[in-house]
């Protein structure tokens, strides 16, 4: 898993991660562990002759010319083998003169002669102006790269403004602290009336740093969590207690899984600042971009760190693991930094402000073509009646344009984007097919002939409605454990069973079932996927299912002896569960072109603007925590689809998109209950209430396999944890 999603951007991390394997050995790390003070790395000529001390910078400096992203996927692979020495400020320092058109110095950070040092925060040092004399007093902040830099980026307060200073070591007294991190240590820096000139003041608004600094901290902390997520899963894999891999036992997998999804969150974010920093973006959503990952990454990376001890165990307590080195990186990326809370309230203000991040991709030249191809088939279109339109966009394949043709137009991610775009410039809404998204690519797929002209063309325009009969009160996320039963009997099979949250149960024309055609296999291979006629068919009962919202938009619905002839079983007996898969995995390419936030995001940010007496700083902190939540989604979603554009397989991103997708929109609607207080509670509110969304969001980690079943197919699927034991089989050999 990288950061990186080109070509490019993937050979890069190759060129790194094949020269930390070499040079960053476990015994050069322990050697920076125990030394009693730190030196200049032995290996800092090597590193400048790969070229990335100075990938951001000038070509004419001895740079690559290349942008922040590139030297983010760096920061990431060199946090992932907690790289000794001064690399972070160093490139930090870089990017802030270079920014601000200072420089003289860049040669020699491109070219390793010159270590940066960097802090953050002023500590007491000021500017004090006297006429026209500026004199430099006070003690800075604790140094990143201070006990072995050569020229220090230093934060001052100027009045009540904050301004950096960049300064060589001989104008400083500089004292070496005891550090928490043994691998890259800190110091202070100290003057008492140093006169400085105005060119000592680096030129660049102070917020611009700091965002700079959150972008490539980001970087780093993702390489760290990266490195803490496989060595926890690997670890799992092998260490045995009671008989088993701990990694089969569901608090640790869950654990793990969880812990991928704070790396997958801290990468996206960290990824997305990187972007946002060398695009031609507004100021405000660039800071915007960079808050979000100053929030998230760090705080993610601190997490990750821990939970790798904890699975670790006794092992990863001893100062001869490195867990605890990681754990210190992290912790300290976090702090100096500036806190958690700190970030989350800048995005709390950011976006109350009206800042938000635009998820927009940039299309291949071959757009262009297919645009103009679709927007002159959709000319006509707009001046169709409603049943007209439906038909027509249907039947040229606009319904699913991802479906084979004739049914869609075999559209690759490419394609798909452009339709998109131009329905939505001509204001067309192909109809909504909701299950049928499922069902049809699964008739397409395994149905007969006669099952597909039959069901296939009136679907897509509208004129069928389905619904899913496959959930059981015993057969929920064990899908493969249902009892239904179809006996065969003359001319086609007989029904027997009860099914469960059936939505549109008593509107829809026709259903998929699952039911059990054979006892004697096992689970998986005894079910068949029938189509039932849900206006017809004799022996259906339809109950409303009342759920704790008041409303009964569920069913369940009994099948008492239900005839389906042998022309509704698709494909063959026991095909079912192959048939249910490619039914639950279908999914089509998609970018939202809502507001990065989503729509309970918005709500969360229209309800924080009319709170009585505004917002306090816990309330702000809260919100800053939802909304990077939020924005992370979509920026997960936005790589999903940059990855499908190049051709490349998913990643972990819409795995994990769907676990935390579904735990923030819950969180929203929690929080709004909160800040609305004792009215809230009253009873009959409205279905787009806050009390009754946050009801209705209950459905979410339950519905189409429950929270606790997606944390078992992250770890096994991704992280590669050994599966559950069958029933009755015990632990693994």
């Amino acid at each position: 898993m990288t950061m990186g999603l080109t070509e490019e951007e993937r050979d890069l991390r190759d060129s790194v991660r094949g020269w930390a394997t070499r040079t960053v050995t476990p015994a050069v790390l322990r050697e920076a562990v125990e030394a009693k003070t730190e030196q200049r790395p032995l290996f800092w000529k090597s590193l400048a002759e790969l070229g990335v001390l100075g990938l951001h910078l000038p070509e004419d400096v001895g740079g690559a010319g290349c942008g922040l992203v590139e030297l983010a996927v760096v920061a990431e692979e060199l946090g992932r083998v907690l790289l000794p020495g001064p690399f972070l400020p160093t490139v930090l320092l870089g990017a802030v003169l270079h920014e601000s058109g200072r420089t003289g110095e860049l040669s020699g950070l491109a070219d390793g002669a010159t270590l940066g040092a960097v802090a953050l925060q002023p500590g007491s040092l000021r500017l004090v102006r006297d006429g026209g004399a500026v004199t430099l007093d006070g003690e800075s902040g604790y140094v990143l790269g201070g006990q072995v830099g050569d020229l220090f980026l230093l934060a001052a307060a100027d009045g009540d403004d904050t301004v950096f200073v960049a300064l060589t070591r001989d104008r400083l007294d500089v004292t070496d602290l005891p550090s928490h991190d043994v691998v890259r240590r800190n110091a202070t820096a100290a003057v008492t009336g140093l006169e400085i000139t105005e060119a000592d003041v680096v030129k660049i608004d102070a917020q611009r740093v700091l965002d700079l600094a959150a972008t490539l901290f980001a970087a780093e902390a993702s390489g760290v969590a990266d490195w803490a997520v496989t060595t926890a899963a690997d670890y799992a894999k092998v260490r045995r207690q009671f008989g088993r891999p701990i990694g089969q036992f569901q608090g640790v997998k869950h654990r793990v899984a969880r812990m991928l999804g704070l790396a997958e969150q801290a990468r996206v974010c960290a990824w997305d600042a990187a972007r946002a920093m060398n695009s031609e973006t507004g100021a405000a959503e660039v800071s915007l971009a960079a808050a979000v990952a100053g929030a998230t990454a760090p705080d993610a990376a601190f997490s990750v760190a821990k939970d790798c001890i904890q699975v670790l165990g006794g092992i990863g307590y001893t100062w001869e693991h490195d867990a605890h080195l990681y754990l210190r990186r992290a912790q300290s990326l976090r702090i100096l930094l500036g806190s958690t809370a700190f970030w989350r309230r800048r995005v709390a203000r950011a976006t109350l402000g009206g800042a938000r991040r635009v998820l927009g991709i940039e299309l291949p030249p071959e757009a262009a073509g297919i645009r103009a191809g679709v927007r002159a088939e959709l000319a006509s279109a707009g001046a169709l009646g409603e049943t007209e339109r439906r038909t027509y966009l249907a039947e040229k394949g606009y319904t699913a344009p991802h479906l084979p043709a004739p049914w869609g137009r075999g559209a690759g991610a490419v394609e798909q984007l452009v339709i998109a775009e131009e329905l939505r410039t001509a204001a067309l809404k192909p109809h909504d097919m909701i299950i049928g998204n499922w069902v049809v690519p699964t008739l397409i797929a395994h149905g007969s002939e006669d099952q597909l002209q039959r069901f296939v063309p009136p679907s897509l325009r509208g004129d069928l409605v389905w619904c899913q009969l496959f959930s059981e009160p015993g057969a929920g996320s064990d899908l493969a454990g249902l009892n239904t039963r179809a006996t065969k009997v003359d001319g086609g099979w007989m029904l027997q069973g009860q099914k469960v949250w059936t939505s549109m149960a008593r509107t829809a024309d026709w259903g998929i079932c699952l039911a059990r055609t054979d006892t004697t296999v096992p689970k998986h291979k005894g079910l068949s996927y029938f189509l039932i006629d849900m206006k017809a068919s004799a022996g259906l009962d339809i109950r409303p299912l009342r759920e704790i919202t008041g409303e009964a938009l569920f069913n369940e619905v009994f099948l008492d002896d239900v005839f389906v002839p042998d022309e509704l079983l698709v494909g063959e007996p026991g095909d079912g569960w192959k048939l249910a898969r490619t039914t639950l995995a279908n999914e089509r390419v998609s970018l939202s072109h809502d507001s990065s936030l989503g729509s309970g995001g918005e709500a969360l940010l229209t309800l924080a603007g009319a709170l009585p007496g505004g917002i306090d700083d816990e309330q702000l902190t809260v919100l800053g925590k939802v909304l990077c939540d939020a924005q992370s989604g979509g920026l997960m979603a936005l790589r999903t689809t940059l990855r499908s554009i190049a051709g490349g397989q998913p990643g972990a991103e819409s795995s994990i998109a769907k676990l935390l997708g579904v735990e923030h929109i819950q969180q929203v609607w929690e929080v709004a209950m909160d800040w609305a207080g004792p009215q809230a509670l009253l009873g009959d509110r409205p279905r787009t209430s806050d009390t009754q969304m946050f009801l209705n969001s209950q459905c979410l980690s339950i519905a189409g396999g429950t929270t606790n079943v997606q944390l078992n197919i992250i770890g096994e699927r991704l992280l590669g944890l050994p599966r559950d034991p069958e029933p009755g089989q015990g632990a693994v050999a």
